[in-house]
């Protein structure tokens, strides 16, 4: 099954794509689809139109995003939610599921605290994928995004079938 992880942007938008065979976490592509010197709306519009190719051609089972996290700055912080839209309505017009999950869940899942830098992120992917280089930090990001989802859906499956539909909120 392949999963595709997303790591929105609105300058950088991270992508990674791994394939989950058995227990077996394997790397399929990773990099970043960059928009630095465009126009706002045309940003929305490559990260639209460079999450469809990626799409269209891995063609994942599933995709795992980032939630948006609050800034001090909230220009920023509406930019990037305008980022996440572009990308999620890129995957869902291919009717791609889609989960999220929280910069600190995603941190949490891969290094054991949710305040973890971005090189200790990419210390773990490099890792845990077996990579020979360490990748750029928005496509780490995506990464362990999609790495964090591979890990919550093996523990779901092997969770009994009434305890599954529990949200993870619910847990005291």
């Amino acid at each position: 099954m392949r999963i595709l992880g997303i790591d929105p942007g609105s300058r950088v938008t991270g992508y990674g794509i791994i394939e989950i065979s058995g227990r077996k976490q394997v790397y399929l592509s990773s990099g970043c689809v960059r928009m630095e010197d465009q126009d706002f709306p045309e940003r929305l519009r490559t990260i639209f139109d460079g999450l469809s190719r990626i799409v269209a051609e891995f063609q994942p089972r599933e995709v795992a995003i980032e939630k948006v996290f609050v800034q001090r700055n909230v220009d920023s912080a509406l930019k990037l939610g305008q980022a996440r839209g572009a990308a999620l309505c890129a995957v869902m017009s291919h009717d791609v599921p889609v989960a999220e999950y929280a910069p600190s869940q995603i941190k949490q899942a891969l290094v054991g605290r949710g305040a973890a830098s971005k090189e200790q992120v990419q210390h773990m992917v490099r890792t845990l994928l077996q990579l020979s280089a360490t990748p750029p930090a928005d496509a780490a990001d995506a990464l362990a995004c999609a790495l964090c989802h591979a890990n919550t859906r093996q523990t779901l499956a092997a969770l009994p079938a009434g305890v599954r539909g529990l949200r993870a909120g619910r847990w005291r």
